[in-house]
């Protein structure tokens, strides 16, 4: 999750609401890609989840890399919650999933390059305390109350606010992981043809990563309970906004819907103020009880973008937020998938083809039935199969037509990092669905040994 923005005066017009999310306007040249993952930390020797101190620990893993490595130190009240250093950052999710978020980065080839570094530098250190990291969608046999609980303020107030929302918030919280991809808008109009392409095609992206079928040690029945886990969790901030296909859809009409999503908190001098089921509208008016006179400031809008949780969300930039965490090879897929769908005006227009036709009642049930069923999915009488398959074709033209090319001009373009993509197709199998035929067959009906098949 997003660490607290700083900078931004006061808001004295609602203009400056719809501005700040225009000011991220950027001309094609200067699309960049920004690559998110997250993995659980375990005990080696144990396989229980690491806690926040102690010899075996996530401090002592960002000790490490600050250490080692030369991240710089991020703390909040006395404790050290992150890191930053060039551009990108390390921080952690409230039951320590370790997360880096990555620089904004011109191609895959480098986005590639800093997630391979980055699992090297973790791995490098984890090894030498008896740590290990797993890329799975969801913690697959651990409990709510085995979960560590980091030192952030911000998870203090959610945790207790989730459970009066839905029933599956702290499970999100404290037991998924994801991995997502940041991309650019030129425009109003691109923004939207982008957001409203990447909602319904954000069901192709949870199916090809579905990747967690256990949990509570047990098989969940889906191919995505880290998807199923957010249709029940808030329904003010969660879901495929049925509004960005209407028409008017543009930057004041995302205002409005964020406005009327409740706040969390406000962030002043190192601290998270309770504000918790508050409204923004009334912190415009100077009205908010937490901080009763006071009106917010840019940075404080910035805050509350970061706790809207919709499929795909804007802020100054779009994020794709539909795919299960997973293994080192797919991280660098995701961007792949989308930077080949949104960032070439031909296959943005192919893509839409697909999905012009659908249905606000349409997309939500191909939503649910690829965290349900993944590949096997229906839209339309087609199958998630076909559908993906032309998904990659579009995006495989996309990629092919940027022609970035890598290692120093020996790979001309960015289309192989879709392989795994359509080994997955290509198979009919997902990434669940590999986990559960290892299940049923040479694991004899035990998780444990996922650690030693699939750990980074």
């Amino acid at each position: 999750m997003s660490i607290p923005q700083s900078g931004g005066g006061p808001i004295e017009d609602h203009a400056q609401l719809a501005q700040y999310l225009s000011d991220g306007c950027k001309p094609a040249d200067a699309w960049r890609i920004g690559t998110e993952h997250e993995k659980f930390g375990y005990c080696l020797n144990s396989h229980q989840p690491l806690p926040y101190e102690g010899r075996g620990s996530i401090l002592t893993v960002l000790e490490g890399l600050r250490d080692r490595y030369g991240w710089a130190p991020v703390e909040e009240a006395g404790h050290l919650i992150g890191l930053e250093k060039d551009g990108a950052n390390v921080s952690l999710e409230p039951g320590g999933q370790l997360e880096l978020s990555g620089a904004p980065l011109g191609t895959i080839h480098e986005t590639c390059d800093e997630v391979n570094a980055h699992l090297r530098e973790v791995k490098d250190i984890a090894d030498a305390v008896g740590v290990g990291f797993i890329g799975l969608g969801a913690a697959p046999a651990w409990t709510e109350d085995q979960m560590p609980v980091m030192p952030k303020g911000r998870y203090k107030l959610m945790t207790s606010y989730m459970k009066t929302v839905g029933t599956l918030g702290t499970a999100m919280m404290y037991r998924t992981c994801t991995v997502q991809v940041n991309l650019d808008f030129a425009s109003e109009a691109d923004m939207v043809q982008k957001f409203r392409i990447a909602l319904a095609l954000q069901p192709v992206a949870t199916a090809l990563f579905a990747n967690s079928p256990f949990f509570d040690g047990q098989v969940n029945g889906w191919q995505s309970w880290r998807s199923r886990i957010w249709t029940d969790l808030d329904p003010a901030r969660t879901g495929m906004l049925p509004f960005v296909f209407e028409d008017g859809m543009g930057f004041e009409r995302y205002v409005d819907y964020a406005l009327d999503v409740p706040m969390y908190f406000v962030y002043r001098d190192g601290k998270y103020i309770n504000a918790l089921g508050q409204s923004f509208r009334d912190f415009l008016r100077g009205e908010l009880p937490a901080l009763p006179g006071e009106v917010p400031t840019l940075s404080d809008w910035a805050d509350h973008l970061t706790t809207i949780f919709p499929e795909v969300r804007i802020k100054k930039f779009m994020e794709m937020r539909g795919a299960d965490g997973g293994p080192w090879r797919r991280i660098c897929a995701l961007p792949a998938l989308w930077v080949g769908l949104l960032y070439d005006g031909a296959a943005r227009d192919a893509a839409w083809d697909l999905c012009k036709g659908w249905s606000e009642e349409e997309r939500w049930a191909l939503r649910m039935d690829a965290a349900k069923h993944g590949l096997k999915a229906q839209i339309g009488g087609r199958t998630m199969q076909e559908l993906a398959a032309d998904v990659l074709e579009i995006s495989k033209a996309g990629l092919a037509a940027r022609a970035r090319a890598g290692a120093g001009g020996l790979i001309p373009d960015e289309t192989h990092f879709l392989n795994a993509l359509h080994e997955i197709v290509d198979r009919g199998e997902t990434p669940a669905d590999e986990l559960l035929r290892h299940y049923h067959g040479d694991w004899k009906g035990e998780i444990d040994p996922i650690y030693a098949a699939y750990s980074y």
